[in-house]
C-alpha cells in the first residue's frame, strides 16, 4: 500500500508524518514556533512562521526516508482548531497575528452577545458563548483592523482556522488555493448550524462577519484539493480539528467510546454516534466527523484550558524545573500532595464552569509545603480537571465509561495516569502508537483514497500500550474531589 501523511498544527508546533497500512509512523519530522504574549489574556502566533516551518518539516520528514511527493497516497491535516487567521488572497499575507484558543481579549464581545444569556446560541451550535471560540474572534478582528470589514466584504481579506490557512497555501495559495474547512472546526466557530452544517446567517449578523470571508465547510473525509511544491500531485483528501483526529485515530467511532488528550490543554471527547446530545452540565456538543456522502456523527466534549501549558509555567516563569520531564521526578519526592491544591484558572476556567473571571490560585500552602508538594498539585490539577468534566458528561449522557483511552505528550507521566484512573475509578488506557492526532488525520486521508477500505481496517491497528487500574478508595476519592471543589471556588469573581 503506498504511504500517508499528515500534517499535525499544534498550539506549539507543527509536525508532519507518513505512516504505512499499519500505522506505523515512517518518518516524521517538527518545528516549533513562538508564543506571543502582546497584553495580559492576549495569546497570538505568526502564521507566516508556522507556513515557513509547514514547509520545513514536510521536506525533512520526506528526505530523512529518501521519500518524495510521489510515494504518498494522500495528506490529512489535522490543526489547533479555534485559533483564526485573516489574510490577504491576492498577496497571501497575514493582515494580523493569529488569534491563539487560549486568547480572553474577547472578554467584553462575549458579554455584549450574550446579553445576559451565555447559552443564547447553544441550541444552534452545542457552545455557550465564550472567549475559546473563534466566531467573537473575527468580529474583534472586523471591529479593530483599520479597513478590514471594506475589504472583506469586497473579497479582498480572508477568514479562517489554521487548517483553512494551510489548505489554501498547500493547494496553490493566491494561485488557485481552496479556501474550505471541515465540519469539526466549523462546529468550534460559534457560527455554524450543527444540524445543516453550514454556516448560519442570523449567526453571521448577529457577530457583524461578511459570509464571503469564510471557507466552504465540507466533509472531514473527502478530496479536498491537491498538493503543491513538496506535495505536488498529492490529493490532500481529510481534515479534522485536533481533538475529533484524535478520537478518530484512537479507534473511538462508536457511541459510548471516550478520549482524553493530554497536551497544552485537556480535551475529553465521548462519542455520541448520529445523535446530537445537548449538555446541561457545562459541555460543548461538537461534530466528531463526516466521511463524504454519510450521515455526521457527533460528540461531548469538555475542554480544560491548562495541562501541559501548568508544567510549562512551572519551568519557564516560576523555575521549579528545568525540563518539563522534571515535573514527575519532584513530585515523587512527596508521598501525597500535602494537601495543596493549585487551580490553574490563568484564563479562566473552560468545561464545566466557563468562568472566565476565574483566576489560578494555590491554596492549602503551610510551612510544611515544600516544592515536591507544588510539583505534586500541578501535575493534579490536570487529572482534576478531567475528572470534573467526565463527571458532567456521565450526568449529560448517562454513560458509564469502561475505560478512557488517552494520548498527548502527558500520557509519558506514570504518576499523573495512575492518579487520573485513581480519581476516575476506571482504567486508563494508552495506545502503543501515541501519535493519535496526526494518526487520525491519516487515516481520515486515507480512507478518502481509500487506502483502507472500512473503518474496521483503521480500528484493527488500535494496540494497547499501557494501562493505569484505579487503586484508591472511593472514601480517599471523594476526600480529595471534595477538597478540590473549595479550591476552584476560590478561584472565581476575580474579575
Amino acid at each position: 500500500m503506498p504511504l500517508v501523511g499528515a500534517l499535525d498544527q499544534g498550539t506549539t508546533s507543527t509536525r508532519f508524518l507518513v505512516v504505512d497500512e499499519t500505522g506505523t509512523v515512517v518518518t516524521s519530522a517538527q518545528r516549533p514556533h513562538a508564543q506571543h504574549f502582546p497584553r495580559p489574556g492576549w495569546v497570538e502566533h505568526d502564521a507566516t512562521e508556522i507556513l515557513e516551518n509547514t514547509w520545513t518539516v514536510i521536506a525533512a520528514a520526506l528526505d530523512q526516508a529518501d521519500l518524495t511527493a510521489g510515494d504518498l497516497a494522500a495528506v490529512g491535516i489535522t490543526n489547533q482548531r479555534e485559533t483564526l487567521v485573516v489574510w490577504d488572497p491576492a498577496t497571501g499575507q497575514p493582515l494580523h497575528q493569529a488569534i491563539v484558543w487560549q486568547d480572553t481579549r474577547t472578554t467584553e464581545i462575549v458579554d455584549r452577545l450574550a446579553d445576559g444569556d451565555p447559552d443564547r446560541f447553544r441550541a444552534t451550535t452545542g457552545l455557550p458563548l465564550a472567549t475559546y471560540f473563534s466566531g467573537p474572534r473575527a468580529t474583534w478582528l472586523l471591529e479593530h483592523v483599520d479597513g478590514l470589514r471594506a475589504r472583506g466584504e469586497s473579497g479582498e481579506a480572508l477568514l479562517g482556522t489554521l487548517d483553512s490557512w494551510l489548505l489554501w497555501n498547500l493547494t496553490g495559495g493566491s494561485d488557485g488555493g481552496r479556501h474550505a474547512t471541515d465540519v469539526t472546526n466549523a462546529s468550534r466557530t460559534l457560527l455554524m448550524d450543527l444540524t445543516t452544517l453550514d454556516w448560519d446567517p442570523d449567526l453571521l449578523a448577529a457577530m457583524g462577519i461578511p459570509a464571503v470571508m469564510l471557507p466552504q465547510v465540507v466533509p472531514s473525509i473527502g478530496r479536498l484539493g491537491v498538493g503543491v511544491g513538496s506535495l505536488a500531485g498529492v490529493p490532500i483528501s481529510g481534515i479534522l480539528g485536533d481533538q475529533q483526529a484524535a478520537l478518530f485515530g484512537q479507534g473511538c467511532h462508536a457511541a459510548g467510546q471516550a478520549k482524553n488528550t493530554y497536551g497544552t490543554g485537556c480535551f475529553l471527547l465521548l462519542h455520541t454516534g448520529q445523535q446530537i446530545v445537548p449538555s446541561r452540565h457545562g459541555l460543548l456538543t461538537t461534530v466528531a466527523c463526516q466521511q463524504k456522502g454519510k450521515a455526521p456523527t457527533y460528540a461531548l466534549e469538555g475542554s480544560v484550558a491548562m495541562a501541559g501549558a501548568t508544567v510549562q509555567w512551572l519551568r519557564d516563569e516560576i523555575g521549579l524545573i528545568a525540563d518539563s520531564a522534571d515535573v514527575e521526578t519532584l513530585a515523587r519526592t512527596v508521598e501525597d500532595n500535602g494537601d495543596v491544591y493549585l487551580v490553574p484558572a490563568f484564563s479562566g476556567l473552560f468545561a464545566p464552569h466557563w468562568r472566565a473571571d476565574a483566576r489560578g490560585a494555590v491554596v492549602g500552602l503551610t510551612r510544611y509545603t515544600n516544592r515536591g508538594h507544588f510539583a505534586r498539585a500541578a501535575l493534579e490539577s490536570t487529572a482534576f480537571q478531567t475528572a470534573e468534566v467526565l463527571e458532567a458528561m456521565r450526568a449529560d449522557s448517562g454513560v458509564e465509561l469502561s475505560e478512557l483511552r488517552v494520548d498527548g505528550g502527558m500520557v509519558v507521566n506514570d504518576l499523573l495516569m495512575q492518579f487520573q484512573a485513581d480519581l476516575l475509578g476506571v482504567p486508563v488506557v494508552r495506545p502503543l502508537v501515541e501519535e493519535t492526532t496526526a494518526l487520525g488525520a491519516a487515516y481520515a486521508a486515507g480512507l478518502a483514497e481509500g487506502c483502507w477500505p472500512e473503518l474496521a481496517d483503521v480500528r484493527a491497528n488500535w494496540q494497547e500500550g499501557g494501562r493505569w487500574t484505579p487503586s484508591m478508595t472511593a472514601d480517599d476519592r471523594t476526600r480529595l474531589t471534595t477538597r478540590w471543589n473549595q479550591a476552584v471556588q476560590r478561584t472565581l469573581d476575580w474579575v
